[in-house]
């Protein structure tokens, strides 16, 4: 069968919801299954062009009959050399199943982007990045998505394989608990960003948990590109001192999200752009899941990266993502305007709505670091519930490993306290001394603290990478108080890497009791 795409009238008018191909059919008599070394089974070969300027998702139809076992694709499709500057060919993956494409609905049955060029799915299991279950009778869909395409158009190929026989019983899904030993209320060391072979990472999930615990984090957050596969991936991994949360990273073509601790086995669809105004629907379905909303690497330069949603769904914000990078500056840099912004329209007598940072490792491979950097959170129990809140209230900094802590918080003239993520109520003229201890450092660090003005003392650490700094202030010269901890510069005039971030302690210009 020979599928191409080629007139560019169709295209526009499809553009918003996919283009459908052409059905594949396995119900003609003549198709009896033929026989091999894994039993009866029928195929068909695919072949077409997708253009430029392909619709962002092409569903090619597939009719399954009754008694199929396994549902099984490979794929390929041409690359071919392109100059520099010019988009070359990139072609993504998935399923759904006779539920449909609906989006949102319940057809969804795997994702593994570009990842890999083959899998498949049966009653009993299901290649990493795919949902096992019954493949019943019906009309199912390959998902192709031409992530970019180059001038002279994409040249696919897709061979479908159905195999017949018994389908043996369904396994019940295993997912982690949502509570872990811990410590009781204590600072808790977590990734909430990180990619295993269910995706386009190269560990495995036990492989993950082990250099999780190896990081010296406590808690972790499963991650994958657009589908919950390894939500029951974790068996045998977490225990009392590694708590596992489960989650997605919504990966659309104007940017990703982190969905942060969902009930197990939701997924959230990804299948829209900015413009499509659907994103606010899906952000609303992740928190009653449990969830956090939490858009990833924001300012990233790689293609459909970077953040066109704007912040008013999101829970917290990741300003730091894997080895500081420039675009991580200008993340900061965005966080902190929009810092300056709450406390400019305060509500209910403190700063108006501020969205917290976080940080993570974005880790996919080695040598990529689990925990660095990794958001370091005061939570009353290392389970779900508590370290969500957590995040959600700042009660957190951010931490290049677990070797560096951090302790931060102001203090008024008659012993009134905020720490991290709180709010010190003081007149305005009222004295108030902020202080922050660091151990764990390494000897080339520098502190600053920043205020709603910008950078207002920068210090250096001891060579021993441990010390303290006090610094004194009112609620009419600082309206909130950060803390940073940097490297020496690697070039000169320009800012030095992170090695630890906090969100802020407000100062609220008024008389009244801590909040």
């Amino acid at each position: 069968m020979n599928t191409g795409m080629k007139r560019r009238g169709l295209l526009a008018a499809t553009a918003a919801t996919g283009l459908t191909l052409a059905t594949v059919s396995f119900a003609r008599a003549e198709d009896r299954p033929g026989s091999g070394p894994d039993g009866p089974h029928r195929t068909r070969t695919v072949r077409g062009t997708l253009p430029a300027g392909a619709p962002d998702y092409v569903y090619l139809p597939v009719e399954v009959p009754d008694g199929v076992a396994e549902f099984a694709v490979s794929y390929t499709y041409d690359k071919p050399p392109v100059p520099p500057g010019v988009q070359g060919n990139a072609l993504d993956i998935g399923l759904f199943d006779e539920r449909g494409t609906e989006l949102g609905g319940r057809g969804f049955r795997g994702w593994s982007g570009g990842a890999r060029t083959s899998f498949s799915v049966r009653s009993d299991s299901a290649t990493p990045g795919y949902l096992p279950g019954p493949v019943r009778p019906g009309v199912w869909h390959i998902a192709l998505a031409p992530y970019t395409v180059a001038p002279e158009g994409l040249p696919y190929e897709v061979t479908v394989t159905l195999r017949f026989g018994p389908t043996a019983p369904a396994p019940a899904p295993v997912y982690p608990p949502e509570r872990a030993k811990g410590r009781g209320r204590a600072w808790y060391r977590g990734d909430c960003h990180l990619h295993s072979t269910h995706s386009d990472g190269r560990r495995t999930p036990a492989e993950i948990a082990a250099a999780a615990r190896a990081a010296g984090l406590d808690f972790i957050n499963s991650s994958e590109h657009n589908t919950t596969s390894a939500h029951t991936a974790w068996e045998g991994l977490w225990g009392d001192d590694l708590l596992i949360l489960t989650g997605e990273e919504i990966t659309t073509r104007n940017g990703h999200v982190l969905a942060v601790g969902t009930d197990p086995g939701v997924f959230v669809d990804w299948r829209y752009r900015a413009r499509d105004h659907r994103f606010g629907r899906y952000a609303r379905q992740v928190r009653r899941a449990g969830g956090l909303v939490v858009p990833a690497h924001p300012h990233a330069t790689c293609i459909g990266c970077n953040w066109k949603f704007g912040l008013a769904d999101a829970d917290a914000v990741e300003v730091w993502n894997g080895p500081w990078t420039p675009d991580d500056e200008i993340a900061l840099a965005e966080w902190d305007n929009a810092l300056v912004a709450a406390v400019r329209n305060p509500g209910g007598g403190g700063p108006g709505r501020w969205l917290p940072a976080v940080g993570n490792s974005d880790a996919h491979r080695e040598p990529d670091r689990l925990g660095h950097p990794q958001t370091v959170v005061l939570a009353d129990a290392l389970s779900r519930q508590d370290v969500l809140a957590g995040i959600r209230a700042g009660r957190s900094y951010l931490a290049e490993s677990a070797a560096l802590s951090l302790s931060f918080g102001a203090t008024d003239g008659r012993g009134r306290h905020a720490g991290i993520g709180g709010r010190l109520r003081a007149a305005a003229d009222a004295p108030v001394t902020v202080r922050l201890e660091v151990t764990g450092a390494s000897a080339d660090c520098t502190v600053r603290l920043v205020t709603d003005q910008g950078p207002l003392l920068t210090t250096p650490l001891p060579a021993s990478g441990a010390g303290v700094v006090e610094w004194r202030t009112t609620p009419a010269h600082a309206a909130y108080v950060r803390a940073e901890v940097r490297h020496a510069p690697a070039v000169p005039g320009l800012p030095g890497a992170f090695a630890a971030l906090t969100n802020p302690v407000f100062l609220d210009a008024e008389a009244g009791t801590e909040g």
